[in-house]
């Protein structure tokens, strides 16, 4: 008993310690953000005297971040409800259905984790090059969706195969066709993983940056990492204005999680009672 308490109270104090290694940082980041140039100078580390505002407003004006915002949150959403309308459609009738190469089209998607993303670049280029789609949103959404419909297949056939099948059966004795039973049965019942792909996708395509870099050259459709990037070259001496854009950046991301962190939440929780 006294061993076994000693264990947990050493993971209490490493999961303490790895949040804190996680948060000062975005902290330090706000707090700095609020700062004049000259005081983050004197006194980096410390409070600000005088809470200046003024930071993000400039910000957004002069970093142009009103334009990368509405890009990557078009980018982002298109490619979320590709990859999760898709993902949950494959995934029912992989998990729902007995047909002979269900477990050969589930292990080609679960292939697809395996392939290093970015080794994948230079073909995309090309082939985005012939299709005429450089320099369009869709060169990102159509790559975002495709690399992400593996993870998303993965979560909710294993989510999914744990429904029991008297829930389907039921609804066809009613009448209940087999996307009726998707859309008004399965689909509300898959909601906290569908929460989980959600969270995942969402983080990855509001930050991904080197498919951007490379598939994107025109201002006026970059995404927000491209257009911090370009700030931060550009912008080097006003630090204080970089962190208030970058805090700017870093919202969207925190309050969608808080957003879903229910639906989260009851997914974990499912999957580890149902485990």
């Amino acid at each position: 008993m006294q061993t076994s308490r000693i264990k947990l109270s050493f993971i209490h104090i490493l999961l303490a310690v790895l949040c804190l290694a996680n948060i000062i940082p975005i902290l330090w980041m706000i707090i700095s953000s609020f700062k004049s140039e000259q005081e983050f100078s004197v006194n980096p580390m410390g409070w600000p005297k005088l809470w200046d505002f003024s930071n993000y407003t400039n910000a957004w004006r002069v970093a142009h971040l009103g334009t990368y915002f509405w890009n990557s949150i078009f980018v982002t959403i298109a490619a979320i409800v590709l990859t999760v309308f898709l993902g949950a459609l494959a995934s029912y009738f992989i998990s729902r259905f007995d047909f002979k190469l269900s477990k050969w089209v589930y292990g080609l998607f679960i292939i697809g984790m395996t392939i290093p993303i970015h080794a994948t670049l230079v073909p995309i280029f090309i082939l985005m090059k012939k299709l005429g789609l450089l320099n369009t949103h869709l060169s990102l959404i159509l790559p975002y969706t495709a690399f992400h419909l593996s993870i998303t297949i993965f979560i909710l056939v294993g989510f999914m195969k744990s429904f029991p099948k008297d829930i389907e059966e039921s609804a066809v004795i009613d009448g209940g066709g087999v996307y009726r039973i998707f859309w008004s049965i399965i689909l509300p019942m898959t909601r906290p993983a569908l929460a989980t792909v959600v969270i995942i996708n969402f983080i990855y395509n509001w930050n991904e940056f080197l498919f951007a870099l490379v598939l994107i050259s025109k201002t006026g459709l970059k995404t927000l990492p491209l257009g911090l990037a370009n700030f931060a070259g550009t912008e080097t001496k006003f630090q204080t204005m970089q962190m208030a854009a970058l805090t700017m950046a870093l919202l969207p991301v925190v309050a969608f999680y808080l957003l879903l962190e229910k639906q989260l939440v009851q997914g974990m929780t499912a999957g580890a009672v149902k485990g």
